[in-house]
């Protein structure tokens, strides 16, 4: 057959314009989002670019092989003819190669120099990573929080439906307004960590001793969501990220809340608390801060992670059980929780496991109360 077919012709034009086009569209499940910042979308733009010189050159490419190899086949009686090189040949296609990469580079170096914008911003937020959570710290505020996973440990148990947002739903979102430069001051506090935001073309590696950069413009109101893309630990898939863009006056108005709070917090170390009321704040923050790692009965995971339950420091040395908690453990995988809790959330969680479990029949029974890790940090100048 000297002509391809009707038929033939068609799926070969659905092949190389109805599927890349379907595939490789805004709308598409396969493709990567556009994002709803102005880099996001350039940056979308350059990446279908680079994909459609991509899929034309192979479209030449393979057109020309598969012709020679049609026409030219030995059924018709075509020999192979017998050619060293060809000058002009070679000039053309290495000219046409540099010319394409020149072509290439242009655009992507304009949009990298865009994305990697160094300048401060209007507001400059500092992001950590830690095993298994974000703190961010407003620079020009004094407003400094962790946020952490909230999906329920029921769902991850598979005891009940999951949610909508499984594994990508936090009891404290990252807020910052619309139509104002933010920049991220990116770091990490034990292990590397990686801080992505894909409708904001942001992803930058957290790593402990330096700070990366980025930064984000975002145009309109909205929840948007990423995660942890470094493997830092077994907790890993359990560190999303979580940003709530918002307009101006909304954002002034969390500020002046989260500084009243904060305010409001440091007046709870003055508090003369009772047993129940701290193991009862304790258990709040063993189960969003501990239990990974201990588990919500206080068995623990062993070797690594020792039982908390019978433990004589837990139950008998109390001196020795801040020490832990404020400092970590060096060589272990006991971190500091000196810089991620407060006093009075310190102060509640060594309480509530001193009494929670067979703890408290077995153990002096004493409560730490928030001026007691006050006066720790005073004293190791923490």
């Amino acid at each position: 057959m000297k002509s391809i077919s009707r038929v033939t012709r068609k799926f070969i034009y659905a092949l190389l314009f109805l599927a890349p086009t379907s595939v490789f569209s805004e709308a598409s499940d396969y493709n990567m989002p556009v994002g709803v910042t102005e880099v996001s979308k350039e940056i979308f733009d350059l990446h279908m670019l680079i994909m459609w010189i991509c899929v034309w050159i192979g479209v030449v490419v393979f057109g020309i092989m598969f012709y020679s190899l049609f026409k030219y086949r030995k059924s018709t009686g075509a020999k192979a003819s017998k050619i060293d090189d060809h000058f002009w040949l070679e000039i053309t296609w290495t000219v046409a190669a540099t010319l394409i990469l020149v072509g290439m580079a242009i655009p992507s170096t304009t949009v990298m120099i865009k994305a990697y914008d160094d300048r401060e911003g209007d507001i400059n937020i500092m992001v950590t990573g830690y095993q298994w959570k974000w703190q961010y710290k407003y620079l020009e505020d004094d407003i400094s929080f962790f946020s952490n996973l909230s999906t329920s440990q029921e769902q991850i148990d598979n005891d009940i439906p999951k949610g909508e947002f499984y594994l990508s739903e936090v009891d404290e979102p990252l807020v910052i307004p619309i139509n104002k430069r933010i920049r991220f001051l990116i770091t990490g506090n034990d292990v590397i960590h990686s801080w992505w935001v894909p409708d904001f073309a942001v992803k930058q590696d957290a790593v402990p001793g330096f700070i990366n950069t980025a930064w984000t413009n975002v145009p309109k109101p909205g929840i948007y969501r990423g995660a942890c893309t470094e493997l830092c630990g077994i907790k890993h898939a359990f560190m999303p990220v979580v940003v709530r863009a918002v307009e101006q006056e909304e954002y002034d108005a969390w500020v002046v809340e989260k500084i009243a709070l904060a305010e409001a917090e440091r007046l709870l170390n003055e508090k003369v608390w009772t047993k129940a009321e701290l193991v009862e704040r304790g258990e709040g923050v063993y189960l969003k801060n501990c239990v990974a790692c201990h588990q919500t009965n206080g068995q623990g995971l062993p070797p690594v992670f020792p039982a908390l339950v019978g433990s004589e420091i837990v139950m008998r040395d109390k001196t020795r059980n801040i020490e832990i908690l404020m400092e970590g453990v060096r060589g272990a995988a006991m971190q500091s929780f000196a810089n991620q809790l407060s006093e009075v959330d310190m102060a509640s969680v060594i309480t509530y496991t001193r009494q929670s479990w067979s703890n408290g029949k077995n153990g002096d029974g004493e409560i730490i109360i928030p001026q007691e890790i006050v006066d720790y940090k005073n004293k190791v100048d923490l």
